[in-house]
């Protein structure tokens, strides 16, 4: 395994001008790497595509979908009663009101629930729902073949150069690239 350290920018010209700027301080081009790391969910590790099996968000969409289904058949019954004593004396009103006020109130509470489950926050990008990091932002990514003595310059060059989140890896460096980089593993940050 080799060490790497690494930094992402927000912008290509920012990681060339970091490539370039580790060139000057004697780092050479086979243990420097610049690529692109796709947003989250992107990464297609599953062949129907995403990074992980299931949503993390969608995990009580079913508990939420059941309560909201309760909740409208309740409604839409109390709207077909309201409705049959002013209007029409029927039990097929009450049906299908009430299964009408289910099928609503099933896509209500599953979306409900999607969207933090009626915490009033949205998912925060850069974190799982249950507050871990997420694995990786998106971004472009420069990545340096170090040893332990050269790791500490690699990262005051790239933190220098405007580099965000500078990690640490051990990895497989082979012919001037990470090659078992995994987009969706989570950062492990350089201590200064």
């Amino acid at each position: 395994m080799s060490l790497i350290v690494a930094s992402r920018f927000t912008t290509f010209n920012d990681a060339e001008v970091a490539i370039d700027r580790l060139h000057t301080n004697g780092f050479v081009d086979e243990d420097v790497s610049l690529f692109y790391v796709n947003p989250g969910g992107q990464h297609a590790r599953f062949p129907v595509g995403g990074d992980r099996f299931a949503d993390p968000q969608s995990r009580w969409a079913s508990l939420g979908a059941g309560a909201g289904a309760a909740a409208g058949a309740l409604v839409g019954v109390i709207l077909a009663i309201v409705l049959s004593l002013l209007f029409l004396r029927s039990l097929l009103v009450l049906a299908v009101a009430a299964g009408v006020g289910a099928y609503v109130g099933t896509l209500a509470g599953a979306l409900w629930q999607t969207r933090g489950g009626g915490r009033g926050q949205r998912p925060d990008i850069g974190h799982d729902p249950d507050g871990t990091p997420a694995a990786r932002e998106s971004g472009v990514l420069v990545a340096v073949h170090v040893s332990s003595q050269t790791q500490q310059e690699a990262a005051d060059v790239l933190g220098a150069a405007g580099g965000i989140e500078i990690e640490r890896a051990n990895g497989r460096w082979q012919d001037g690239h990470w090659s078992d980089f995994d987009p969706s593993e989570t950062v492990e940050p350089l201590k200064h």
